[in-house]
Parts: C-alpha cells; structure tokens; sequence
C-alpha cells in the first residue's frame, strides 16, 4: 500500500475517480496488512449506504438480476458500486471475472463502479478481502452498494456479514426445491426472488418457501417477503426493488438489532482471516513445511505427529486486562 496519502476517491462534482478506486482495490487484495492501516483511517458506516448482497445457486439469474437492481437504483439518481464474485480456479488462484462482461450494460456509466473479484479458495461465497473491499466502498460516497456472491449453495453465507439487504435467488425446476431450502442459506434471507418465474414448478417452489417461512414466523423481526420475476424482461423488478428499499428503511429504524450481529459475524472473520496468515506466515518462516513434508514422505513422521509439532509452535495467551 502507497504511503503517500490516499486520494480522494470522490470528486467535488459527486463522480468518482474510478482508477484511483480500482488501484485502491487491487491493493486490498494483493496487501491484506497494510490496507488495514489505510481502512482504519477510511473507514465510515453511514446510515445512507445500503449494501445489497444477491445470493443464490448457479444459473438462478443472479447476474441479470443484480443488471436490472443497478438499472432502478440508477434511475433514481443513486450511484450505485458492484462487487461480482467469481469463482477461483483451486489450482491456478485465477478466475474468469465474467461479471465485467454480464454488466457491460454499465462499463461506461460515471455513477456505476464495477468490480469482479476471484473468491480466491474461500468458501463462503465471497473472496476473503471482500469485507474490506466493501467497507472501502461503504466509506467513500456511493449511495448503494452491490454483491453478487460466487453461487455455491447453502455453504455460501458470509455473504450476512457484509450486506445489510440479503436477496436470495432460487428458480423452479433445479430439482429437490425443499433440499435447497433447508439449514444455511435459507436462514440468512432477508428477501427471496423466485426468478425465471414463467417456469412450471413456480407455485411449488413458492409453496413450499412460505410454508418453511410459515414454520420459523417466530424468529423474524423482519418476515422476509417472497417476489417472483423474470429478470431477462425485467417483470416484477419493480416489486422487488419496493421490497429492498423497505427492508433498508427497516435495517435503519433497527440499527442496533440488525448491524451489532452482522458487525460480530464480520468481525469474527476477519479476526479469523488474521490469524490464520500470521500463523501461516510464522510457519512458512524457513521452509519448515517443506521439512515437514520431507519428513512425512520419508516415513520419519505422519501428518498427525507434524501437527503435534505445529502446535508446540504456536501458543495463545490470554490476559485479564480489567
């Protein structure tokens, strides 16, 4: 990360300095230390700001989905950054950042700031720097932001700890509908879409998500609404777009209730992500993996006995500081 200062991000006139943005991005992901000194500066949660994840299995139409929510958001005059998470290849680290193309409708629009990024071997359904890309985008000036999450199923839910507006996307006809809907991603709806809503299975599929709704009506503050469309000709975005604004009036009218557990859940993981690379880091120190690895292919050690000797390198000390 530069040390210069960073530069300011949004201009007099309300654009935004999109390069500067994209550097500041690009840095995030390839320098996860130092961009904690630069977001601990940066970082601003304004009550205005609402982050709107859209979530879902592949081929639910997240793509086209988010496409037409940028569209009403930027009709109403708001700027709007996107943040489209593709997956990563586990051998290579590298992605095919298909959402620059799927969005192109906006490449060139001074209110909209697109960015794809590799979920890079996270499996929660967002890259590990994603929390701090979007906190960088909550702090700078946009009016709304956008995730679209890779599309990997019930284990994709950190996506809860970042928006404050969860869009679950499901469409009929992708078999078991009540397998799709149990534990794990059901849970974090805040709005489900049935998408593709011209398909036959449609009443199933909304049948069966207002029974389950029907069965956990007690845990919800919020009762998540339930908005059919078809994104591809725009049918019900209106609806939908109703829905979104209102359940953002709702995340402000209970700040506390709604943001203190996303805050803990999002903290967690970065603590998490943390530690995981010092200690990482520390263990790299000297090749003693490698070492390790010898040992073990040598028949002088097996995994687990490694493991027992990673753990005499490691120690956590904790101290009443009351």
């Amino acid at each position: 990360m530069r040390s210069k200062k960073t530069p300011d991000i949004k201009r007099p006139d309300g654009s935004f300095d999109q390069r500067a943005l994209a550097r500041l991005i690009s840095e995030i992901e390839n320098d996860r230390d130092t961009a904690e000194t630069m977001l601990a500066k940066l970082y601003r949660d304004p009550d205005t700001v609402q982050v709107i994840g859209i979530t879902g299995p592949p081929g639910a139409g997240k793509s086209t989905l988010a496409d037409s929510i940028i569209g009403k958001l930027r009709e109403a005059g708001k700027t709007v950054a996107v943040v489209a998470v593709d997956p990563s290849s586990p051998f290579t680290g590298g992605a095919i950042l298909g959402d620059r193309i799927r969005m192109s409708t906006y490449a060139n629009d001074p209110g909209v700031f697109i960015r794809s990024m590799g979920s890079r071997g996270s499996l929660g359904g967002l890259a590990h720097a994603t929390f701090d890309v979007v906190n960088l985008l909550r702090s700078t000036g946009f009016d709304a932001v956008v995730i679209e999450t890779v599309g990997v199923g019930q284990s994709e839910i950190d996506v809860l700890a970042v928006a404050d507006t969860v869009v679950l996307t499901l469409v009929p006809g992708l078999g078991d509908d009540v397998q799709a809907l149990k534990a794990g991603i059901m849970e974090i709806a805040d709005i489900f879409v049935v998408n593709k809503a011209d398909r036959d299975g449609k009443e199933r599929l909304v049948a069966e998500i207002r029974m389950i709704l029907e069965l956990n009506r007690d845990r919800f503050g919020w009762v998540p609404p339930i908005c059919e469309t078809v994104a591809t000709e725009h049918r019900g975005i209106d609806g939908l777009m109703e829905q979104v604004l209102l359940h953002g009036a709702y995340v402000r009218d209970h700040r506390d209730a709604v943001r203190r557990p996303k805050l803990a859940r999002q903290l967690e993981k970065m603590a998490a992500d943390r530690i995981n690379r010092d200690i990482l880091a520390f263990l790299g120190k000297g090749d003693k993996f490698a070492a390790w690895l010898d040992a073990i292919m040598a028949g002088e050690r097996n995994p687990y006995q490694v493991i027992q000797e990673i753990g005499s390198f490691i120690s956590v000390r904790t101290e009443d500081r009351s």
